[in-house]
């Protein structure tokens, strides 16, 4: 049985915690293939002003996708269009992968939400959970919401002991500086090819 890791995210840049908990998981749980897949509209949010565009982060994700063995780069929920929520991908990606295990990896944050996210019953149904675990108190709540979603809809719950590596993808976007050390450089020199970020105006260098 194929195991299939899925990452999503706005990849608004990837960054260096991006990477470490992606390879974490992908070691962890050994993964045949690691997707990792950009938000075409986050559900939860807005993308803030100065974002890169939907082009522009898939870029960036292929090379996020090459530092991590078996990993790649997927636009699906770029090229379905509108709001990207999990059930949709799931679904589809259970469908072309039959027979295969799917893994949805997520933060702690994500995973005490899930409830209140859209059809949390089919992300259930269709995908183990891989939670990443940042510490101890990390677990803790973990392992008690884990408890209520498998009571709830049979849930599946993979923890991933990750320690944390705290990146703001906001702070990247607004320093240089601290953008050029917690971004692989493949993406920072994509970054400043392409003018993003730092308070430029589009199509600034």
């Amino acid at each position: 049985m194929n195991r299939i890791g899925i990452m999503g995210g706005t990849f608004n840049p990837p960054h260096n915690g991006h990477v470490h908990a992606a390879r974490q998981a992908a070691q962890a749980l050994q993964f045949d293939r690691l997707l990792l897949i950009p938000d075409n509209i986050p559900p939860h949010k807005t993308m803030p002003q100065g974002s890169a565009n939907g082009a522009q982060r898939l870029e960036m994700t292929r090379r996020m996708a090459a530092l991590i063995p078996g990993a790649e780069a997927s636009d699906m929920e770029l090229k379905r269009g509108g709001r990207s929520f999990t059930a949709d991908t799931l679904r589809r990606l259970t469908a072309e992968n039959p027979g295969s295990r799917l893994y949805f990896i997520m933060g702690t944050d994500m995973l005490l939400s899930l409830d209140k996210w859209r059809e949390p019953e089919t992300i259930c149904a269709l995908a183990s959970l891989a939670v990443i675990a940042r510490d101890d108190q990390d677990k803790a709540a973990i392992a008690r919401k884990a408890a209520w979603l498998h009571e709830t809809w049979q849930a599946q719950v993979e923890q991933i002991d990750c320690p944390a590596l705290p990146v703001s993808s906001t702070a990247l976007r607004e320093n240089r500086s601290l953008c050029r050390d917690m971004v692989p450089p493949d993406i920072f020199a994509y970054i400043e090819q392409q003018g993003l970020y730092f308070g430029r105006l589009p199509g600034q260098a």
